[in-house]
């Protein structure tokens, strides 16, 4: 007996071993080469500038109110939080040793210059799609930078994740390094745009959903992403944000502008156009409308009987009158004056409540954060002078913002679920980076 219980453990740690050495090993793709010395000096770092700006590195890597891409930002995720570390050419406390193949191994197949693994915090397993000239080109205009010495702060993760070397088992289990394969079928501009879509624009990255290990179904995956404390909504899904249904104009000036006649950006996404896609070139956003509108809708399922429990008890219509006059005066007094009597708001201006998916949504994090904490849409060149929304966490209790919520989700045609103080308050807290 003890001899096959020997055996058994044999086998089990030969086979995690053969796991361990496949996710450091044999994920490795090494094939591409660079060709970019077709390109003058000048003209890469000037490429891999706008490209840098795709991929919104900077947004990362920059701490508020500190020197760009000299890193320390705090990513808040269930796992901890990922202190982002400087891409500044500084030797001693940056990316200044690197070579291009460093940075190339690091995009391409998510390890550092030491060979250590690095967190799918950092989404290479988007940028994995981006070609070797591109990332040649991104060196470039990095190594171009003002060196920041600054040191690199750890992460502050819980066990396991805090144990680096199980990454091991979850690159074997999910990571695929995959250079951007053109379809042929398609058109140019379709190309173009999944490749900076699912590549350095790593949409999935944030609009894509996870599991419990923080993988995602894949870089096509845009079927709505919970971060922390915000929700980046499914951008194929028919009740959240079908965008084949959107004018492709409208579409494009909301990657360019922050707004367009409907809505408008804020949170995450606000830092997205504020650091990236405004700067983008309008034959990219173009690109990048053409692929995204290509998706095909899916189809929003009807709540089964096991939503419909866990959704709890509907009102009574007794209840539900009270709740809709409370929440009426409120908007009466907080909200009516930018977003109008019947919650249409101003084009380019104010956002319309009405039919709004953002408000409408089974997620609350938006819509409550919006009310507790305001926001803004990015300063765009096209739209140098947003107009926001003011906090009203000082001026609203956690019930006055579910009576005005629930109002708002129930007035002028819309139907969606009534919210409880005890919804709103988780957020109360929620940091407002």
């Amino acid at each position: 007996m003890k001899k096959i219980i020997l055996s058994v453990l044999l086998l089990l740690l030969a086979g995690t071993a053969v796991v361990a050495a496949y996710g450091y090993y044999l994920v490795d793709d090494k094939s591409a080469q660079s060709t970019s010395d077709k390109l003058s000096a000048s003209d890469r770092i000037s490429k891999g500038e706008y490209l840098v700006k795709a991929g919104n590195c900077m947004g990362c890597h920059t701490a508020r109110g500190e020197a760009a891409f000299a890193g320390g930002r705090s990513l808040q995720t269930d796992f901890g939080n990922f202190r982002t570390p400087n891409i500044t050419p500084d030797v001693k406390t940056g990316i200044g040793s690197w070579t291009a193949e460093d940075f190339w191994q690091a995009l391409h197949n998510g390890k550092s210059k030491d060979g250590s693994l690095l967190y799918p915090s950092f989404p290479y397993t988007n940028y994995t799609q981006v070609s070797r000239d591109d990332a040649d080109a991104m060196y470039a205009y990095l190594m171009s930078l003002p060196k920041v010495e600054k040191a690199n702060q750890a992460h502050e993760l819980s066990f396991p994740y805090n144990k680096r070397a199980l990454l091991v088992f979850w690159r074997a289990a999910y990571f695929r390094p995959a250079s951007y394969q053109a379809d042929n079928s398609k058109s140019l501009e379709w190309n173009r745009g999944a490749y900076l879509v699912n590549g350095l624009g790593h949409c999935s990255a944030c609009h894509g959903g996870r599991n419990g290990l923080g993988a995602n179904a894949g870089v096509n995956d845009l079927s709505g992403g919970a971060l922390t404390s915000w929700y980046a909504p499914a951008l194929t899904n028919s009740k959240e944000v079908s965008l084949a249904k959107w004018p492709a104009e409208e579409l494009i000036a909301l990657l360019q502008s922050g707004v367009n006649q409907h809505t408008a950006v804020s949170g995450p996404m606000a830092e997205v156009v504020a650091g990236s896609t405004q700067y983008l070139s309008n034959a990219d956003i173009k690109s990048m409308a053409t692929y995204l509108q290509a998706i095909p809708t899916v189809q929003a399922a009807e709540k089964d009987m096991l939503d419909k429990a866990m959704a709890g008890p509907e009102l009574s219509a007794e209840r539900m009158e009270a709740v809709m006059k409370q929440g009426a005066a409120l908007y009466k007094t907080h909200c009516m004056d930018c977003h109008g009597e019947k919650g249409v708001g101003v084009a380019n201006i104010y956002p319309a409540l009405q039919a709004n998916p953002a408000v409408l949504s089974h997620a609350l994090s938006n819509p409550v954060r919006m009310v507790l904490s305001g926001g803004f849409p990015p300063v765009t060149k096209n739209n140098p002078r947003p107009y926001g929304m003011p906090p009203f966490a000082h001026a609203l209790n956690d019930a006055e913002v579910a009576l005005v919520l629930s109002y708002v989700r129930n007035a002028w045609g819309n139907k969606a679920g009534v919210l409880t103080s005890s919804e709103v308050n988780r957020y109360r807290s929620a940091a407002i980076e």
